[in-house]
């Protein structure tokens, strides 16, 4: 019969085994976070999700709207897509449309941290009249998600137009190789992808890392995980976001604006009222509209720059055909 270990014998397994164990924690934690250390190329094509049109419109149409001057959000909104072509030239009849506004924060419409609820039950109603079979809002937000919804306003005033209202549980993530050079492997928001459909409906704000946000810094809506460990490559995780999410069509809610102490804010003094609405297909355009609205430059957003040489769209939004309404 074999001797029972001593007591040094058992805490040399022991030691031994909280090694395998605590590398194994480690080994996982850096798979489930990878990208948040350091910037690299990754291995293999790019992962894309693209929604946009496909073919050329039949009429010179604009390619970027600017509504603004109606103090309601509702007509600026109209006003824009229908100028832009229409929302039946974006969505079909049986689509299942996937409408994604800013729905981060804790916060009020007056406070600008949000997308405008009414923009956005504007986008949903324009979907529904387009024949969309399934309009489906959600987002992934940074603060407690049930409050978010609730005080955006975004929850009631797309709920009661028949849309699905999505709130983001952990089942509803799934982990995904992006290949980008910061976003490699990641946890993704199903929702997002799984559509016929996306519209992109940000808030452009003030933010204090990224100088500015928008439509590519939306996307950050899109992942699970411990996403502010992105932070330290803030700029080429948005562009990699924005490669692998290429939206069917562009809303950003300029109708109140946050200018200082974004993407939160909180202050009412923040926030200045422009009410204008920018519609278009081009996300790196919508941006770089955008930014002049809070007293940014352009040339300022890195993140920016790289959608403009990755071929997302352009940041020179002049050479668009461009209207205004």
């Amino acid at each position: 019969m074999r001797d029972r270990p001593t007591r040094r014998e058992m805490i040399q397994r022991l030691g031994a085994a909280g090694l395998v164990l605590g590398g194994a924690a480690l080994g996982a934690g850096l798979r489930w976070d990878r990208g948040g250390f350091d910037v690299h190329r990754a291995a293999g094509d790019r992962q894309v999700r693209d929604f946009r049109l496909k073919g050329a419109s039949a009429a010179p149409l604009p390619e970027l709207v600017v509504a603004k001057g109606d103090p309601d959000p509702a007509v600026l909104t109209r006003r824009a897509i229908d100028a832009l072509g229409g929302m039946a030239r974006y969505v079909s009849r049986g689509d299942v449309v996937v409408v994604k506004p800013n729905i981060g924060w804790d916060r009020l419409p007056i406070h600008a941290a949000n997308t405008n609820p009414t923009v956005v039950a504007t986008v949903v109603q324009m979907a529904f009249e387009a024949g969309a079979k399934q309009v489906v809002v959600t987002d992934a937000s940074c603060n407690d998600p049930s409050r978010c919804f609730q005080r955006s306003g975004i929850w009631r005033a797309t709920h009661n137009l028949g849309a699905t209202v999505v709130l983001p549980a952990e089942h509803r993530f799934r982990t995904m190789r992006l290949n980008g050079d910061v976003l490699d492997e990641w946890p993704v928001y199903t929702p997002l992808v799984n559509a016929d459909k996306l519209i992109n409906v940000p808030v452009a704000k003030h933010h204090n890392l990224a100088k500015y946000t928008g439509a590519m810094k939306n996307w950050y809506g899109a992942l699970g995980g411990r996403r502010n460990r992105l932070h330290q490559n803030i700029d080429v995780s948005v562009a990699d976001l924005a490669t692998f999410l290429r939206p069917t069509l562009v809303v950003v809610d300029a109708t109140r604006v946050l200018v200082r102490n974004g993407p939160q804010g909180g202050n009412v003094d923040d926030t200045r009222e422009l009410n204008t609405v920018i519609a278009t297909a081009d996300q790196v355009a919508a941006d770089a509209y955008g930014v002049g609205l809070i007293g940014q430059k352009r040339e300022a957003v890195a993140y920016l720059k790289m959608g403009h040489e990755r071929g997302l769209g352009t940041m020179e939004w002049e050479t668009l055909r461009v209207k205004e309404v």
